[in-house]
Order: structure tokens, then C-alpha cells, then sequence
């Protein structure tokens, strides 16, 4: 990694819980949105009915878009193009498709990613990045920070490493993720999405600061 790929900050990526009602999530969305600065939001619907999805999609890619906050949906490139989103994550679709619907125009995501030959794969085949553990996925958060730093330290992909608790977020961005994912950790805070991130804002700059000061010795 260059040194002016280290002087970038890391962002956040924020993931849904599942959801069925756009209207009353969208105030704690509005607040996670405000709280700091954000990339990307990944939309879930707890539903497969396809108009039911797309609602829901379309109501919550609006409200990220309007912050300049790009808004994806999982597995199908069909729902990115009928809600307005900006594309897709692929966790357990076919890649090849989405990336054959949405590129170059939409984002095209992929993860979690359990070995290297499946990273490296998806790499290969042209996502925009790569995310390492995920919201549904139970693991040692060791091993999402080996497979961060060894991504991270050979490949030009951007990565993604998923946060389950907001005490991973430093250890992510030492690492080398250039985005930390915040699903649970952020909206399920009983002190509120906006305490959550604060807390995680200041857990992230003081990282990326200690990897610039290390890198620079």
C-alpha cells in the first residue's frame, strides 16, 4: 500500500438490520447518516416479494443519496436498477451476473469472502471492492483482521472489514481496511446510532493516525 493510499481516512460502510418498514427505520437511519462521514449504506429488506423489496430499497436509498452516501442491495442487480440504488453487494448471488447487469455504471461489491482463491477470484473478475466477515457471518474477529492485512498489503481492491463490535473498528483500520463495516454495532446501541459512530469516528482516526505515525518510522 502507497503512502498516499495511508494518508486516505477510512470511511464507514453501514449495513441494515433486516428491514420491513421503511418509514420507521428511517429516522435511526437519518441519524447514523448525520452522525459522521459515510461511503456506502447496504439496504436489506426482510422480504423476497419483489415489489415489497423495491419499496423499501427505494425509500432508504433516497434518504442515503440525498447525503451523498452511495446505497447498495444484496444479491440482485434487478432490485439495484428498479430502486434507483447505486448497486449491488454480492454475499451469496451470482457475481458474474451482477457484474454483467450493473458495471461499469453501479458498484458491484462482494462478501464475505472465506478463503483467498474466492477473494482473489472476485478481485480478478472486476468487483469494486471486497468485504471480509459480514453481518450474518459468526467468526473469530482474528480472522477477519488476518485476511484484511493480507489483502490489504498486496492487492489494489479496495477492502471492506466488518466490525461486529465498535472495539474492532481500531483493529480493522490498523489492519489496512480502507472502509469498516458497522451493522449491529451501530444501530442496535442502546445509546443510539449517533453515539455509536461517535464512538467509532474516534476509535478510527486514532488507528489511521498510529498507522500513518508507524508507517512514517
Amino acid at each position: 500500500m502507497t503512502q498516499d493510499t495511508l494518508q486516505d481516512t477510512p470511511r464507514f460502510f453501514l449495513v441494515t438490520p433486516r428491514i420491513s418498514d421503511a418509514e420507521s427505520f428511517a429516522p435511526r437511519l437519518a441519524e447514523a447518516l448525520d452522525a459522521c462521514d459515510v461511503a456506502c449504506l447496504l439496504i436489506r429488506p426482510d422480504t423476497r416479494e419483489p415489489r415489497a423489496a423495491q419499496r423499501i430499497a427505494r425509500a432508504l436509498a433516497g434518504a442515503a443519496q440525498a447525503r451523498g452516501v452511495a446505497a447498495l442491495v444484496p444479491d440482485d442487480p434487478q432490485l439495484a436498477l428498479r430502486a434507483g440504488a447505486d448497486g449491488c453487494h454480492v454475499a451469496g448471488g451470482d457475481l458474474e451476473a451482477a457484474l454483467k447487469a450493473l458495471k461499469p455504471d453501479r458498484i458491484v461489491g462482494a462478501g464475505p469472502l472465506a478463503t483467498r482463491d474466492a477473494a482473489m477470484s472476485a478481485g480478478e473478475a472486476g468487483v469494486d471492492y471486497l468485504m471480509f466477515g459480514g453481518p450474518d457471518e459468526s467468526r473469530e474477529p482474528g480472522r477477519t483482521l488476518e485476511q484484511v492485512a493480507w489483502w490489504a498489503q498486496i492487492f489494489n481492491v479496495p477492502c471492506v472489514g466488518y466490525a461486529h463490535g465498535l472495539e474492532e473498528v481500531g483493529p480493522l483500520v490498523c489492519a489496512g481496511a480502507e472502509f469498516v463495516a458497522l451493522g449491529e454495532a451501530c444501530f442496535g446501541d442502546p445509546r443510539g446510532a449517533a453515539a455509536a459512530l461517535c464512538e467509532a469516528r474516534e476509535a478510527l482516526e486514532t488507528a489511521h493516525r498510529a498507522r500513518i505515525d508507524a508507517n512514517a518510522r
